[in-house]
């Protein structure tokens, strides 16, 4: 009796219990798959219903308006905007490379594996340091130590709107190296299990033909992988668009609006985080209409993400 046979034979002798087993497990699947969905759903529909009020009395104006003033009434996000999406795409510039690189040094044989497995594993341990540690640690031990830097760089380059102030505290700069600190263990873990799954006969054949070891690596193994190093960051990209307490500690929350990276700003989150234990009547409205900007912000974001690696997916 051939395999396929054997198959149809057994799944023919199935009992009627197993069967009712199989479709309730299914059942049960699809159920709990369902409530990711729905559980999502809810919670925009909340926002959304609580932004209700400040979307019908501001409109559009209220993510190009950068007055946040509740004595007044008057609200804008347009500075924890661009503060959200400056400290969050500024320290993806700075961990791309140090993720990529951190992680091409440990699994491609440069050093001894023994020097390999405990930089692995202080990789690791980073990610777990809860945000607040690494929050007081950048405003008692990281900005006083970079702040003369950021004064070196104000002189010299005050010129530009982007280090027009004097620094004198926690501000954008700062955070903007905490959030490297916090997505460079993402990106770098991200990045290892997808090199390690590049087939050992691609790298065994570039060296076949004569391909040095970084030709092999960027010729070769980076673009095999490149899909998944491509999630790995636009997740990364996620989380730090949704940091909120090592952010909230050291950026400053200012809602004056400035270009300047090394003056005080803010961000949605921090926004969030300080004032809606406070609010009430149309600020916690607009609080709720931040909330929405931010989530649909990462939405279009894990959109992209998924759309980007089924191309490179496709291509490599």
């Amino acid at each position: 009796m051939s395999i396929s046979a054997k198959g149809e034979y057994i799944l023919k002798r199935r009992t009627r219990p197993e069967k009712l087993v199989d479709k309730g497990f299914k059942s049960i699947v699809v159920f709990f798959a369902s409530m990711v969905a729905i559980i999502l759903l809810g919670i925009l529909l909340v926002v959304f219903a609580g932004s209700l009020q400040s979307m019908s009395r501001y409109g559009l104006g209220f993510l190009v308006n950068s007055d946040w003033n509740p004595v007044t009434n008057s609200y804008g996000a347009f500075t924890a905007i661009y503060g959200t999406l400056l400290t969050s795409f500024a320290s993806l510039l700075i961990a791309i490379p140090l993720g990529i690189g951190t992680a091409i040094f440990i699994t491609e044989n440069i050093i001894p594996l023994k020097i390999r497995n405990i930089i692995g594993m202080m990789v690791e341990l980073l990610a777990a340091i809860p945000s607040v540690v690494l929050g007081l640690w950048a405003i008692f031990v990281m900005e006083p130590f970079i702040r003369p830097i950021l004064i070196i760089m104000h002189k010299f380059m005050g010129w530009m709107p982007f280090f027009g102030t004097r620094p004198v505290g926690p501000g954008i700069a700062p955070a903007i190296l905490i959030l490297v600190i916090m997505i460079l263990p993402i990106i770098t873990s991200i990045t290892k299990d997808s090199l390690n799954q590049v087939p050992i006969k691609l790298r065994e054949a570039a060296y076949g033909i004569g391909a040095t070891r970084w030709s092999t690596i960027f010729n070769v193994i980076l673009p095999a992988s490149i899909s998944g190093i491509a999630g790995g960051v636009l997740l990364a990209l996620g989380r730090a668009m949704g940091e909120t307490m090592a952010v909230t500690m050291i950026i400053g929350n200012s809602n004056n609006f400035t270009w300047s990276i090394l003056s005080p700003g803010n961000t949605i989150s921090a926004l969030l985080a300080n004032q809606f234990g406070e609010a009430d009547g149309s600020q916690v409205s607009s609080l709720m209409y931040a909330a929405l900007v931010l989530m649909l912000l990462t939405l279009v974001i894990n959109i992209f993400a998924q759309w980007m690696v089924r191309k490179l997916s496709l291509k490599y």
